[in-house]
């Protein structure tokens, strides 16, 4: 199959150019939010569903899949190449790695009875990316995105648990580029744009194709969690954050500085073994495909 065109910007393409540091670094999801994930989607305990993941990246949430007792049919779909190939290396059972992206996916229609992404909607919430969704989905089958939400990642208007993760996450807003991520919430304009501001706009709608594709309101829920990290592993988790990765010369050497210091800071809690307490919340949204 020819290689299609990724969709993702110049500036994350390059920063997630080193897959295997992502894939190594980048963390897993809580299996208690796995497992509410999958519940919401209606595919728990269903066995042999059809799954289409999009922008499965190194296969982090692809994997847990292959684990389920469900045996579900996986079709991965990734646009960016050195991804796409680590993940294929890995072999899991019952995927299928594809070449393709969110607005053009090479897929049947209504062959999913689930569709998710991970760590990634934020890239591609379009209009043309919803109605390929639909597309490729069963009627009533659920679609759902999950992502793990570091503190100093998240969105300004959460409270981080500490003051150094504040701080670092207020260096993360510092970068900000005018792309998409998670944090801006951004990513939900697109599901509230499918209503219609008025009684005309619905008759226009109809005959335009252009009625509410999923349902409203978005089913939202969390789960928090601690993991424990050295500084080393802290700073390898960071680096896979695209703006951090493409640091370079005195922006970079600022950086250095800026976490050693809030790595010196009296609200750093450590355990026995020198390792930080990173905090956060694994945050996941469904809805129904109308």
């Amino acid at each position: 199959m020819a290689s299609q065109t990724s969709n993702l910007p110049a500036q994350a393409e390059e920063g997630f150019k080193d897959a295997a540091s992502y894939d190594a670094y980048r963390p897993s999801y809580p299996p208690e939010a796995v497992e509410k994930f999958l519940t919401n989607l209606k595919v728990a305990q269903q066995f042999d569903a059809k799954i289409v993941e999009i922008a499965s990246g190194t296969g982090k949430f692809t994997e847990l899949l292959a684990q389920r007792p469900e045996r579900f049919i996986v079709k991965a779909v990734e646009p960016h190449h050195s991804m796409r190939e680590k993940l294929v290396q890995k072999d899991l059972p019952g995927v299928e790695v594809i070449d393709g992206k969110a607005e053009k996916m090479p897929i049947n229609d209504e062959w999913g009875d689930a569709c998710i992404t991970a760590q990634a909607f934020h890239w591609f919430a379009t209009p043309e990316a919803l109605k390929e969704i639909q597309r490729v989905l069963r009627p009533g089958a659920v679609f759902g995105a999950i992502w793990n939400v570091e503190d100093y990642n998240k969105p300004q208007s959460w409270p981080a648990t500490t003051k150094w993760e504040q701080k670092l996450n207020d260096f993360v807003y510092s970068l900000d580029d005018g792309l998409p991520r998670f944090r801006h919430l951004k990513w939900k304009d697109v599901f509230d744009q499918q209503l219609p501001a008025t009684p005309f706009q619905v008759i226009k709608d109809t005959f335009t194709d252009r009625l509410p594709r999923f349902s409203l309101p978005l089913g939202e829920d969390t789960v928090k969690w601690t993991v424990w990290l050295s500084e080393e592993a802290l700073s390898l988790r960071l680096n896979t954050l695209s703006q951090i990765a493409l640091l370079k010369g005195e922006k970079r050497e600022a950086y250095s500085k800026l976490l050693k210091e809030v790595l010196e800071g009296d609200d750093v809690e450590r355990n026995e073994k020198g390792e930080i307490a990173v905090h956060g919340v694994t945050f996941f949204i469904w809805t129904d495909r109308i």
